[in-house]
């Protein structure tokens, strides 16, 4: 009911005030109980948008006392008017801007398997908070020459929230795959091949193999394109 009515009642210069103080609580909840960033604060501050412009000119006239700024020069009576190549390029810019915007959430469509697990075109897909993973994962480094096998500690390298985020999603175990590779190359080890060992649980299933535990990860490239070394999801969410 919020998120389909909160606009209107800020469009509405009677219940704006109100509109908005409801605006605050709600993010500020939102901030207190689920660890989603700076996204509740942005919100917060894009709201103001719906005020007039003399709302906005009043807050940065009082940040101009405050830090005491100049005062600005007097503005023209007379609205602005762009040249017609102006407005061309203004207009192209924002028609680029709005496609982007529309286009990039859609890029999934693109992708054959399960968006949630996968992630492949997840990020900037208009979806928030609709799944939960969990994971656990442990590489192998193999020498190329000798066949010596070392298992990595992850703590060593990342933070508890790092590892974490790392577990779930193939392009940071990609990322991650790469360091490692990196990283024992410097300490000796020839040509090193990374494998992963790795169990995700979505949305309450049980944990099952999420990456091909027998492709080399330190020769895989990232890119746009599907990574055909993610296991099958072999299960269905429905409804979205």
């Amino acid at each position: 009911m919020y998120d389909l009515t909160v606009p209107f009642f800020l469009l509405n210069r009677l219940t704006r005030p109100y509109a908005y103080a409801a605006v605050v609580v709600f993010h500020v909840l939102t901030a207190i109980l689920f660890p989603i960033g700076m996204f509740p604060y942005v919100m917060i501050v894009a709201a103001l948008v719906f005020f007039p412009p003399a709302f906005h000119q009043r807050l940065l006239e009082r940040a101009r006392r405050l830090l005491r700024m100049p005062a600005a020069a007097a503005r023209a009576a007379s609205p602005l008017v762009y040249r017609p190549r102006v407005r061309l390029v203004l207009l192209t810019g924002l028609a680029l801007f709005f496609a982007v915007q529309l286009l990039v959430p859609l890029r999934y469509w693109l992708y054959p398997r399960e968006l949630f697990w996968t992630e492949e075109g997840y990020r900037f897909s208009w979806r928030v908070m609709l799944m939960e993973k969990m994971g656990q994962v442990e590489f192998k480094v193999v020498d190329s020459a000798t066949g010596q096998t070392r298992r990595v500690n992850n703590s060593d390298h990342l933070s508890v929230l790092q590892e974490k985020m790392m577990a779930t999603q193939a392009d940071m175990i990609l990322q991650f795959a790469h360091y490692l590779r990196d990283y024992y190359a410097r300490q000796g080890v020839h040509q090193p091949q990374v494998y992963a060992d790795t169990y995700v649980s979505l949305n309450g299933r049980l944990g099952k193999a999420y990456i091909d535990p027998t492709v080399d990860l330190a020769h895989q490239a990232e890119s746009f394109a599907p990574k055909p070394w993610i296991l099958p999801f072999e299960d269905e969410i429905s409804g979205l």
